[in-house]
């Protein structure tokens, strides 16, 4: 059976080749002054504040599989298991006392009364525990199988303080030292380059010798130091996907097109697949294949990732993989009568897959975990109703992100995590992620580009939106980062504050702590912190410099849309997109593709 045509895919307009200069030094002056303060909201509860929940809304035959495995991708019936029901509180009141307000039964009767009994007081506790109970809702577990369950929205946890392991025995064993002097210094920055259009340049790496970036139809590799270009890597069409993934030698996957884009569109479609040596800026090999919803054309894709000796890419033609070394296929995209087709992969220490199937108008969404050499699956868990697609934060442990329902509305594309036993398929968790109060983003369309939110001991790490300071005034906002236990969904007890006037955005995981950024207020640098993943106590690793030129540069990069990488006391900020400047700009309005920031 065919498969009806996919949504159209997008078609962001491109430049014909160009390039950029070597590093500059800092402009003169600079831009990026403070602006002026955001209109004051309506008066609302404190941030944090409990509110009234609402009600629950309301491969593909290369190799061939053996006959005793499912054939790749096949749906199939999930394990259904019984439903969950333990109670738990409220969530969090971040920075607010969290004391439960209910009568203790200790309370002392009025002046006057009658002392109580003993009796009295037991059953009094006992009236106040249900009471308890009650008020602090349901949690929220099912099976992979449970539409019912699926549909139903899982509350965040319990009272701060009252669930997770308390942080024992977790945090530490980081790679990343605390330099002799924290105090950082601009050491080099890429100037953006002219563009005809708007065009993506996102992809950034680190080796032991070079930062590596996306450029204009190319990839270049710099001295970590002096910004030098040591290699370049020139391709035939503009980079159309990278991942954060790398091998212990330094190889990664990309996407790119076979041509260089040209007027009046700028657009070809993406359709390679290559491996570059990072050390080098060789491109090891580079391929494309048929088939799927591509039919007889180069299948298009719109990700790739690495998972061992796996490279795979996928889109709305379907998902394909490669070995590592050669670029030889280990699947390709094929049709089916289910019209399932991979959206796309998470890598890293697994390969998973979101795979959409069914109708066009019915589609649902599917999450298998599968076996890196042959692509048959080892679990599958089915997405709830409502969910158009899912992103993968982690593969092990496995943990997805979806906007159930559309629900978010705040584009995050994250109303719920999903914490999924990627051996079984079995749903342990969903944990609500309110638009409102946490501050993770995914896009919704994209498989593996969730952003400000890490995975690691056993919790999921996020950071929560920026509310009112400690003074209230204006421009003193701050957040937190907090965590959740993924086998319960509870919130721990241990949170990191950010400090008045800063933000903290989690980068990834460096044993068992967090990296992390503070971006800075106006008139301060950033920061490079380790928070110890236990206790989350904050160590600083790098501190910006503060005078008006740097703090300028660095404040031009947007935090939603920029790539901020750290290593060994260097930090390198870089753009993920750029466009053609617009007339009305100043021509000492300095744009730049990358800033790099050292101790050494």
């Amino acid at each position: 059976m065919t498969q009806p045509p996919p949504p159209p895919p997008n078609q962001p307009p491109g430049p014909p080749p160009g390039g950029f200069g070597a590093p500059q030094d800092p402009p003169p002056g600079g831009f990026g002054a403070p602006t002026p303060p955001p209109q004051q909201p309506p008066a609302q509860p404190p941030y944090g504040y409990p509110q009234q929940q609402p009600a629950d809304q309301q491969p593909y035959g290369y190799p061939q599989q053996p006959p005793t495995q499912p054939q790749y991708g096949y749906p199939q019936q999930p394990p259904t298991q019984p439903q969950y029901g333990y109670p738990q509180q409220q969530p969090p009141q971040y920075g607010y006392p969290t004391q439960p307000q209910y009568p203790q039964a200790s309370t002392p009767p009025p002046s006057g009364g009658k002392k109580l009994s003993a009796q009295m007081q037991i059953v009094i506790a006992a009236v106040v525990a249900v009471v308890l109970i009650v008020g602090a809702g349901v949690w929220y577990a099912a099976s992979g199988g449970g539409e019912e369950e699926e549909n139903a929205k899982g509350s965040t946890g319990s009272t701060q303080g009252k669930g997770g392991t308390g942080g024992n025995g977790l945090g530490g064993n980081g790679k990343e030292k605390v330099p002799a002097d924290t105090q950082a210094k601009l050491t080099f920055q890429l100037p953006e380059p002219k563009v005809p259009d708007i065009t993506d340049v996102a992809g950034s790496w680190i080796t032991e010798k070079a930062y590596v970036k996306t450029g204009v139809d190319s990839i270049v590799g710099y001295d970590l130091d002096k910004g030098t270009p040591s290699w370049t890597l020139p391709l035939p069409g503009q980079v159309c996907g990278t991942t954060r993934h790398v091998t212990a030698d330094h190889k990664t996957a990309i996407l790119f097109e076979a041509t260089k884009r040209v007027g009046p569109r700028y657009y070809q479609p993406c359709t390679e697949v290559g491996v570059v040596d990072l050390n080098t800026g060789k491109l090891v090999w580079s391929t494309s294949v048929t088939g799927g919803n591509a039919g007889d054309s180069k299948a298009r894709f719109s990700e790739v990732t690495l998972s061992g000796t796996t490279v795979a890419a996928g889109g709305t033609d379907g998902g394909a993989a490669f070995d590592l070394a050669n670029g030889n296929p280990r699947w390709k995209p094929q049709a089916n009568a289910q019209d399932c087709y991979d959206m796309g992969y998470g890598g890293g220490e697994g390969l998973v897959a979101a795979r959409k199937c069914g109708p066009y108008d019915s589609q649902y969404v599917i999450i298998q975990n599968l076996n890196p050499l042959t692509g048959a699956p080892i679990s599958q868990y089915k997405m709830p109703a409502g969910v158009k697609y899912a992103a993968i934060v982690s593969t092990k442990p496995l943990v997805v992100a979806a906007d159930v329902g559309e629900t978010a509305g705040d584009g995050s594309g994250i109303s719920d995590f999903f914490s999924i036993d990627e051996k079984t398929g079995k749903l342990k968790v969903k944990i609500a992620a309110d638009a409102d109060r946490y501050a993770a983003r995914c896009r919704s369309t994209e498989v593996e580009t969730c952003s400000k939110v890490v995975v690691g001991n056993g919790r999921l790490y996020l950071p929560t939106e920026e509310h009112e300071g400690s003074t209230g005034e204006y421009g003193d906002e701050t957040n937190e980062i907090v965590s959740f236990d993924l086998a319960t969904g509870k919130p721990t007890p241990e949170k990191a504050d950010a400090g008045d006037r800063y933000t903290l955005i989690p980068l990834r995981m460096d044993g068992g702590n967090i990296i992390a950024y503070k971006s800075p207020p106006y008139d301060k640098g950033g920061q490079i912190v380790s928070l110890d993943g236990g206790t989350m106590k904050s160590t600083v690793l790098l501190e910006n410099p503060s005078d008006e030129v740097v703090r300028d540069a660095e404040g031009s990069f947007s935090e939603d849309y920029s790539e901020i990488l750290y290593a060994n006391g260097r930090m390198f900020i870089s753009a993920v997109m750029i466009s053609k400047p617009r007339e009305s700009s100043s021509t000492d309005d300095k744009k730049y593709l990358a800033l790099a920031f050292g101790t050494h």
